[in-house]
């Protein structure tokens, strides 16, 4: 008799053929922990995660300031599921609510010298993430300030405040008022100790209009002065690298005092292996985290967290072993870290990390079963008359006999899901396919992930003769690429300005020959809505002789408007003009995210059973045509769209500012809480 409740055998083994859902596992690798993710088996290490949860409602209900903060170390092996685990923490922790989440992925950590002021760099960004409310976590905490400041005791949701600010500030101004310095003023009188300019840059992240530039201000970035004078805040102009660094921890320190008064915030530490990569004073790349993790504990347990911090430090078991606690010890060849680095790491487990498990047997069908559920069956609408279908149980168990990794079990999966014979053009299709459906977070504000496809573009182009007309017409003569050169240095260092190093602006130069002359392009993908940021890029951009440059290319979104007023744009106007022939590449998603695709499918090539010079191949056609690439390549036209400026008058009239008292009126405080 047949078994109505399950789909027929057919559709579920022509679901098969289609469709291998273990390839996608390799994305994992480049997704951020604040993409979608992957599926999740909760009881897969649930002690580790639910001893952190614990830790973060002990320090929000503590009455004792000395254990407001808490930190933990936890360790695994490659592949056994520890970033799957911080993913899983930040899903839970903004789904409910009960925290602020921080991801601090030491990958993203070039010069350990400065490594406080980079992570003030990701502490501002993973702010500006969206939390519980459906606004930025930073709004978040400003609609909380500005509730606090409400004298008549209502509380109105993040959102609708974030809606009502840029109109009530422009309807107090037509009234003679300053609306943000009167929310400063009220909340400085609850929060006397608080840096009243953080404070401020804060408060402007309600604002549609200037939330960008106080993002770059609160990174620690330059402002230019126009729009410092109109925000109110110091430009932090003229500052060096070292300077940058001495401030970052005390800004730090302010910005977790401010944003802890309103939910606990959990800071995960992940990625922390680099081999080879030592600070000036020889301290390995997991050393100097570790160390940063110490500074902040002593600094902020001094400081009166009002809802608590959690730190959680994430790494290999032999990291744990070979660089911290022996390093801690003296009893490591490497550097002893000292200086109550051992005391302060793992507070909340008395100096213990908190391992992760191998999986076992069961854990194994139930990984497993998991994911054919969410990734193949249920969004196709089909019940399997097996939850491990086309695997056996039995097979499945024998292998945690061996106490795999999550990864190992994946990777089996993935290669021993459909036996048929699939061609390698058919396996780099399905491969594509998988990561173009895969969810990575905004792509479109990652300068680096950009840079990075269209650096493999252009790769991928090297010794092809090519000819023709762009899209929008401009024109390819007999273009060769020879190279593609991703590390930029100072070639003349005599050349102006002076002392100006590249700092990463200028992500890579393509270097190679059009119509029998030689042509070095520099490409910056400079998608920051700050003009401070946007000028400093320029600069490096426009300055030829000293990075030995013959072009520059300017990649960005052209909906991120520049203001015609600014240095950024004078430098635009530069980078155009006819003496330097430079141009600015419109960025598009379309033209992008095929790139970044393909990008993602190389690097994890193996997965698919390809190998690089394969999917380099079947890539090939798709990169020839890519027309962002082309566009780069071409003749400059030496214009700006009139679109993409933004007129003075706009922040004329916004931001001008009265001499008028500001305690006169409170009506125009009231706008924000109108729903």
């Amino acid at each position: 008799m047949t078994d109505l409740s399950v789909s027929p055998i057919e559709e579920i083994n022509a679901a098969i053929e289609d469709y291998n859902p273990f390839n996608s596992a390799a994305i994992d690798k480049v997704q951020s922990v604040w993409g979608k993710g992957f599926p999740d088996l909760n009881t897969l290490n649930a002690h580790a995660s639910q001893k952190v949860l614990e830790i973060i409602k002990q320090v929000k209900t503590s009455p004792d300031s000395k254990d407001k903060v808490a930190t933990l170390v936890l360790t695994g092996d490659i592949g056994s599921g520890k970033t799957q685990l911080i993913g899983r923490l930040r899903r839970r922790v903004i789904g409910d609510g009960s925290a602020l989440f921080i991801y601090a992925n030491g990958s993203k950590y070039g010069d350990l010298n400065l490594l406080r002021h980079q992570f003030l760099q990701t502490l501002v960004e993973n702010l500006a993430r969206v939390g519980s409310q459906g606004v930025t976590q930073w709004q978040e905490v400003a609609a909380a300030m500005a509730n606090a400041s409400n004298s008549s005791g209502q509380k109105t949701a993040a959102a609708t405040i974030v809606k009502n600010f840029d109109k009530a500030y422009d309807k107090a101004l037509q009234n003679n008022q300053n609306l943000l310095k009167k929310l400063s003023s009220q909340i400085l009188k609850i929060k006397p100790d608080a840096d009243p300019y953080i404070l401020r840059a804060i408060l402007w992240t309600l604002s549609e209009m200037y939330a960008p530039y106080t993002l770059e201000w609160l990174a620690g970035n330059e402002l230019d002065q126009e729009t410092a004078n109109s925000i109110g805040l110091p430009t932090n102009a003229g500052k060096t690298s070292q300077e940058q660094e001495a401030e970052a921890l005390g800004n730090i320190q302010q910005i977790l005092r401010l944003v802890s008064d309103h939910k606990p915030v959990l800071i995960c530490f992940d990625e922390l292996e680099t081999q080879g990569i030592l600070s000036e004073d020889g301290f390995t790349k997991a050393q100097v985290i570790v160390r940063l993790v110490k500074d902040l504990y002593d600094n902020l347990e001094q400081s009166g967290i009002g809802k608590g911090i959690v730190m959680l430090t994430v790494m290999f078991g032999s990291t744990w072993a070979g660089e911290i606690a022996s390093a801690i010890t003296g009893t490591a060849t490497v550097n002893k870290i000292g200086g109550g680095v051992g005391d302060r790491l793992s507070t909340a487990t008395q100096g213990k990390p908190i391992s992760l498990k191998p999986l076992d047997s069961q854990s194994i069908v139930d990984l497993v079963a998991l994911w054919l559920q969410k990734e193949l069956y249920e969004p196709r609408g089909l019940k399997p008359h097996d939850p491990v279908y086309p695997f056996a149980e039995s097979q499945l168990r024998d292998i945690g006999k061996g106490k795999p990794t999550v990864r190992e079990v994946l990777d089996w999966c993935a290669k021993n899901y459909n036996r048929k014979a699939i061609p390698p053009e058919e396996r780099f299709k399905i491969a594509a396919k998988a990561a173009n459906e895969a969810d990575i977070g905004d792509y479109l504000e990652d300068n680096d992930k950009i840079a990075d496809a269209l650096c493999f573009g252009f790769e991928q182009l090297i010794g092809e003769a090519l000819e023709g007309e762009t899209s929008t017409g401009q024109k390819l003569r007999q273009l060769t690429i020879e190279r593609v050169d991703t590390d930029i240095q100072v070639i003349n260092s005599k050349a102006t300005p002076k002392n100006l190093s590249n700092q990463g602006y200028i992500n890579f130069k393509v270097i190679g020959n059009e119509d029998n002359k030689n042509f070095v392009i520099g490409v910056a993908v400079i998608q920051k809505g700050n003009a401070a940021a946007l000028g400093a890029g320029l600069k490096r951009l426009t300055a030829y002789e000293r990075f030995g440059l013959t072009r520059g290319c300017l990649v960005r979104d052209k909906s991120k408007k520049i203001n015609n007023k600014t240095q950024a744009y004078k430098l635009l106007e530069k980078l155009i003009s006819q003496d330097q022939g430079g141009e600015w590449a419109y960025l598009e998603a379309e033209q992008i995210r095929p790139l970044i695709d393909l990008y993602t499918v190389y690097q994890n090539c193996e997965t698919y059973q390809l190998t690089q010079k394969q999917v380099a191949e079947f890539s090939k056609p798709q990169i020839l045509e890519n027309q962002l690439l082309r566009e780069i390549l071409s003749d400059p036209s030496g214009e700006i769209d009139s679109e993409t400026i933004e007129e003075e008058e706009l922040f004329g009239t916004l931001f001008d500012e009265s001499s008028a008292d500001d305690t006169a009126n409170d009506d125009n405080l009231n706008d924000l809480f109108v729903a």
